[in-house]
């Protein structure tokens, strides 16, 4: 990692605008007009902007043009794919067509049970959807792995970075309906490395040894649903599986502050970095 760099994380935003301006202004990255005041930093989100909150479409055009004013600055700004992000462009594509018979449900359906905002699917336009396809599943940066589920879903896309970014573009430019359902179902998993699950730890390294990196950075599952503490009383990223892995996901939607997050140059294999 470039010393000079900033790299700082945030977590699943799920509409909460205001509260991601608040974190952008008190991490240094925008000013108080929510410009792009970052410089050089890089900036990582990790994915689900929609749902459950009142203004995924206000975070989604915030994001676009931050990354347009971070490039100006060599700065930048990146994004992980969210589940809820597919769901969302699920029910764009397929509307309320029945999955399978045997089920008897819709995209739609399924997304109004996850807190689907009818708001942010009438204002979507085809250029917040293609924003949306060009997300990466996964991504290295400071030599950590950054996913947003904290599951194996990926496993079976591909053995590379690549190859599952590659996998994941490709389903979202298609209308397999089964594929999709598939991948949505898949999405839904979580807590694949906690502590308390047999081999978590060693799922963890596992991933961290077929895609690279030292730690898994992610979002999906909020930290309060790990750890049991009142969504208000978290304020940092949760460190666990032995060092292995850091969950971003603050519960912002819950009513929790959410929480930035520094990745600092890693010493060993328990360095956290610097939350705010």
């Amino acid at each position: 990692m470039d010393a000079t760099r900033r790299v700082v994380v945030i977590g699943d935003v799920h509409g909460q605008l205001e509260q991601l301006t608040r974190l952008l202004h008190d991490a240094g990255l925008i000013d108080d007009q929510r410009n792009w005041s970052g410089g050089t930093a890089s900036l990582w989100l990790t994915g689900d902007f929609f749902d459950r909150g009142p203004d995924g479409i206000g975070v989604v055009d915030l994001v676009m043009r931050l990354q347009r004013e971070a490039l100006a600055s060599s700065g930048k700004v990146a994004a992980l794919l969210g589940n809820h992000e597919v769901m969302v462009l699920a029910v764009r594509r397929f509307g309320d067509q029945i999955v399978n018979d045997i089920d008897g449900y819709s995209f739609y359906d399924v997304w109004i049970q996850n807190g689907g905002n009818e708001h942010d699917l009438e204002a979507l336009t085809e250029s917040h959807a293609d924003w949306i396809r060009s997300l990466p599943a996964m991504a290295l940066e400071a030599e950590r792995l950054l996913m947003h589920p904290d599951s194996l879903m990926y496993k079976r896309m591909g053995k590379t970075i690549g190859a599952v970014n590659n996998a994941v573009a490709a389903l979202l430019e298609g209308d397999a309906i089964v594929a999709w359902d598939r991948f949505i179902r898949d999405a839904a998993k979580r807590k694949a490395f906690v502590d308390l699950q047999p081999f978590g730890a060693a799922l963890a390294r596992h991933m961290l040894h077929r895609y690279g990196g030292r730690q898994i950075v992610h979002g999906h599952t909020p930290i309060t649903a790990m750890t049991g503490a009142e969504p208000s009383k978290v304020t940092r990223p949760l460190l666990y599986a032995n060092g292995a892995c850091i969950n971003m996901d603050g519960g912002m939607y819950l009513g929790g502050p959410g929480f930035w997050h520094e990745l600092t140059p890693m010493k060993d294999a328990t360095d956290l970095g610097t939350a705010g």
